[in-house]
């Protein structure tokens, strides 16, 4: 684990704020389901920077807090940005339909305007889901390819009238940039967007391409981290092929939230939330009674999260090289821990032993659609297993009551009162919770 060196004094409070925040980070690490970046911030003002984990495991190679990593979707909110520049010059109106920049746009998508493609309402098939896209996605291919994939394809219902979340949506508006400012999508952001804010770590990812400092991506197994089989960076293209560094992120908030890239009305048709709680390239939620503007990004081996909170402009970015959603709850987390509220780690929690008889009598199948899991007795431990073959130990707080450190799940075993054997579980995780009955 590398830390940076932050010279500004930190009050008691926020010291302790701090360590807690280390906490947070840690018992994701020690989980082994993170390696990564987590920068948080209040304004310029950089609280936590820290680096986990390897960059290259072959290699030995660490993790820095400068480490460059994939950011997938996040990719979205500088496309969105993009096409409302290219409208503040005059050169487009969100409000027209799409066709009018697109060739080869067929008629059935004719009523689809480029807003409903900014808001993911365009109705729009997502490529990615198209049969044998598997298979596709390890081979280059052009953005014209990837949407041909759907082309064929009816809209999924009338424009404007429901959230559909779609790669498409923003791949096509990534032709639009091209198309409108005659230039590569890559130079038109490199000029526009990352030149002004000073981000010089980001960046459109090829494959092909030496990039110092660039992040190997992992999955998480039950064996260990395992090396990520490769796709084209071809085929995200606008949708989540760059890659940037959390301080990067840091420098873009700041940028964007400034009105430095965009104007305040353009801000805030961004960050204005419409169906689906999304804005444009950008979802707006309130977390714990806070207004949070909020975007993740997967792609195969990364994981990442972009959280701000406009009221104390509080950045919080979680660059992950491993693919789990421990990003998303990391920053959920110290969003928590920035403003007071209590957070619950493993590691606060106390492990007891049950004994092999009790456990017994919990082993079986249980489910509550879609979910299912298989419970049972290995070496002394109750281990479940999910539909996947993926094994998890279960650990004791209570002769009842247990967690999983991997994942955020909690499960309380339930029995009927009047035969005391076990009926099923009440299971929470993140936060809610549901009943889950024993059939097996």
């Amino acid at each position: 684990m590398v830390f940076s060196i932050v010279p500004a004094a930190f009050s008691q409070s926020t010291s302790t704020q701090k360590q807690r925040m280390m906490q947070v980070v840690q018992n994701y690490v020690d989980n082994k389901s993170f390696m990564g970046d987590v920068l948080v911030a209040d304004g310029d003002q950089i609280v936590l920077k820290a680096a986990y984990g390897s960059a290259d495991l072959d290699w030995s190679v660490s993790n820095t807090v400068d480490t460059k990593f994939r950011i997938g979707s996040l990719t979205k909110q500088f496309t969105a940005t993009s096409i409302l520049l290219l409208q503040e010059r005059g050169k487009l109106n969100v409000d027209e339909p799409a066709i009018k920049y697109l060739q080869n746009f067929p008629d059935a998508w004719s009523k689809v305007t480029i807003k409903n493609l900014l808001t993911h309402t365009s109705g729009i098939p997502n490529f990615t889901g198209a049969p044998g896209f598997g298979a596709y996605e390890l081979q280059d291919h052009t953005p014209e390819e990837s949407v041909a994939l759907v082309r064929g394809k009816p809209l999924d219902f009338e424009p404007g009238t429901k959230f559909y979340y779609s790669n498409t949506n923003y791949v096509l508006l990534g032709e639009i940039i091209e198309h409108v400012s005659g230039m590569p999508y890559a130079t038109f952001l490199r000029q526009n967007i990352f030149i002004p804010a000073g981000m010089n770590d980001t960046g459109v990812d090829v494959d092909s391409a030496i990039i110092p400092k660039r992040a190997q991506g992992y999955d998480s197994t039950p064996d260990g981290f395992k090396r990520t089989e490769a796709i084209s960076m071809t085929i995200p293209f606008s949708a989540g092929y760059l890659y940037s560094t959390v301080g990067d992120l840091l420098k873009w908030e700041r940028a964007l939230f400034a009105d430095k890239i965009i104007n305040a009305a353009s801000l805030r048709s961004m960050t204005t939330a419409g169906l689906g709680e999304y804005g444009m390239g950008l979802f707006i939620r309130t977390a714990d009674g806070h207004q949070l503007i909020t975007h993740d990004g997967t792609i195969q081996g990364f994981e990442s999260s972009l959280n701000y909170y406009p009221e104390t402009q509080r950045t919080i970015v979680v660059l992950g090289n491993v693919r789990t959603d421990a990003p998303l709850r990391i920053a959920a987390q110290l969003g928590k821990v920035s403003f007071g509220e209590k957070v619950i780690l493993n590691s606060d929690r106390r492990i007891i032993q049950i004994a092999p008889s009790i456990l017994a009598e919990y082993a079986g199948h249980y489910s509550a659609s879609p979910f299912s899991t298989t419970l049972s007795v290995e070496s002394g431990r109750l281990i479940a297993t999910a539909p996947n073959g993926r094994k998890y130990t279960l650990y004791a707080q209570s002769p009842s009551y247990f967690f999983l450190k991997e994942i955020d799940v909690q499960i309380e075993f339930v029995r009927d009162p009047a035969s005391g054997k076990v009926t099923g579980f009440m299971m929470t995780q993140d936060g809610q919770t549901k009943q889950v009955k024993r059939d097996g």
